[in-house]
């Protein structure tokens, strides 16, 4: 079972970087220690849903989106909608980059491909938070 606060860092920190962003610009816009933020970035402390709200923030991006992303992490190590428990670790959880890529894309997104030998769906998100899955 993955722990929830090292997908959500794992999240977290995929944004921060595919917007080339510092965790020094981040936890500065969001009003927290660069110290604290890199502990949430790599699973170490749990973020509240007050401080997960205050980061959202300082990357534009909707705390949903950062939900779904983990979700879909999660459901991917689970063997979630394939029938059969996979055995899996995290590190074969879908990569971030393809779930946020999306949030770039205005209006449309681009078809979604398989994860791996999984059977599961990548979902692109959408600035205004649809979801597009084939």
């Amino acid at each position: 079972m993955p722990l929830l606060r090292r997908e959500i860092g794992d999240v977290l920190r995929s944004a921060r970087q595919q917007q080339g962003r510092t965790l020094r610009e981040v936890s500065g816009a969001a009003r927290v220690s660069l110290g604290y933020l890199s502990e949430v970035e790599r699973g170490q402390k749990e973020a509240s849903s007050e401080l997960l709200s205050s980061i959202c923030n300082a990357l534009e991006v909707p705390m949903s989106t950062v939900l779904r992303a983990v979700s879909d992490r999660v459901a991917a190590v689970e063997g979630a909608g394939v029938g059969v428990r996979p055995a899996v670790t995290a590190a074969a959880a879908p990569p971030v980059a393809p779930v946020l890529a999306g949030f770039d894309v205005p209006e449309t997104a681009a078809p979604a491909l398989p994860v791996g030998d999984l059977g599961i769906k990548q979902v692109v998100i959408t600035r205004d938070g649809l979801v597009s899955a084939a």
